[in-house]
């Protein structure tokens, strides 16, 4: 009985059910794929009219112009994993090869090339330009700012 079992070739499953029928004038739908990279490129365009619109309209900021203790140590951790992968160094070393280290430095001279996104409680956020922000290093001097 057991081995009847093994030889049998839909294995004791039921019957797939059928696919529907495609009624007459509508057309097939189009591949997983077409339909992906359709709405990516939708994305894109609509990301692209938001960037503009915050260009033209310089609102004024709610949220300080202080980097918090929490960003520092995101935008550190996540340009030391840049780094340690190879990504390219904004600044001259001098002997450096810790990727954190370089990461420091990098932050002292303003020169990471990442945006802070700031969410509000009202569902809006603000965009800051590392660059932008006072950053207190740990030694509590302060660098950059107006």
């Amino acid at each position: 009985m057991a081995d009847d079992d093994y030889n049998d070739p839909d294995m004791g499953y039921e019957d797939e059910p059928p696919e529907p029928e495609i009624e007459e004038g509508a057309e097939p739908e189009e591949d997983a794929e077409n339909n992906n990279e359709e709405m990516a490129d939708a994305f894109v365009a609509a990301e692209g009219e938001e960037k503009g619109d915050e260009q033209t309209v310089e609102r004024p900021r709610k949220t300080s112009k202080y980097m918090t203790k929490y960003e520092r140590a995101r935008i550190l951790g996540t340009r030391a994993l840049q780094i340690s992968m190879n990504a390219p160094v904004m600044v001259e070393l001098e002997g450096e090869t810790d990727p954190l280290e370089i990461a420091m430095k990098e932050l002292r001279e303003r020169k990471i090339p990442f945006t802070i996104r700031r969410y509000l409680p009202d569902g809006s956020y603000e965009d800051w330009g590392v660059d932008e922000l006072i950053v207190e290093d740990s030694w509590k001097r302060q660098v950059g700012g107006d």
